[in-house]
Formats: structure tokens, sequence, C-alpha cells
């Protein structure tokens, strides 16, 4: 006389159910790993000009002869180039990115301190590369 137990067995179907259940979950989640690196390595433009245009300036007004202090907050292990720019002239901070590499640039609207009372709208850029 055998008896058979049912304790611990599982439907077929209900077994393949929860298989896909947790084999989409962990795909999920590897995609999302995934996708999640390579934007933050490329997003250093951004933050950069942030620190570069505090750096520049106080009261929202830069100042060019600070370029080179500004080129100083860049990203540990990147290199930097700063660029001021008004009223026809330029100030530049940094080499000159390479042309065959891969740089990250942003720029943005910046009151330009010319002179003693000599305020003119201008440009701040950075580029920064590895």
């Amino acid at each position: 006389m055998s008896r058979s137990s049912r304790r611990g067995q599982v439907e077929p179907t209900a077994a393949i159910v929860v298989l896909l259940a947790v084999t989409g979950a962990i795909s999920a989640y590897a995609a999302a790993l995934g996708g999640a690196g390579g934007a933050d390595e490329r997003a250093l433009a951004e933050p950069t000009l942030e620190r570069v245009a505090e750096t520049l300036g106080t009261g929202g007004v830069a100042h060019p002869s600070r370029t080179h202090r500004a080129r100083r907050v860049g990203p540990s292990g990147y290199r930097l180039n700063v660029t001021v720019a008004a009223a026809g002239r330029r100030w530049h901070a940094g080499v000159t990115p390479p042309r065959d590499t891969a740089t990250d640039a942003a720029s943005r609207a910046m009151s330009v301190r010319l002179g003693p009372g000599r305020i003119r709208p201008g440009r701040v850029r950075v580029e920064v590369w590895s």
C-alpha cells in the first residue's frame, strides 16, 4: 500500500508563471542598471559650467580675469577649457580640445565685466574631455 503525498508539489502552470515573473523582474533590473551609467558619464559639462560660473563672477557678472582660476574647478581626471566671450572679445583658459576627442560642452549667457562700469552681455562656455 503506497501512499503518495501531495505536499510541496506545485501545478506546472503556476510554476511557469512564477518563473516568468522572476525572469522578467531580473531582466528589468539589469536593463535599468545598464542604462544608468552611460548618461552620468557624459553629463559633466552642465555641473562644471555651474561651478565655473560661480568662480568667474559675483552677482551674476563674470570677470574675465578669473578664467584661469575657474579652470581649476573642473572634474578630477578630466581636462577643461573655459571660454568667456563678450563685445567681440574672447578670454580662454585651458588648451583647445583635440578634434578627434569626444567632448562634453555647455554654455550659458552671462553678463561680463569689461572694465569699471562697463558690463556687457556675454557667454561662458566649458568643454570637458578626458
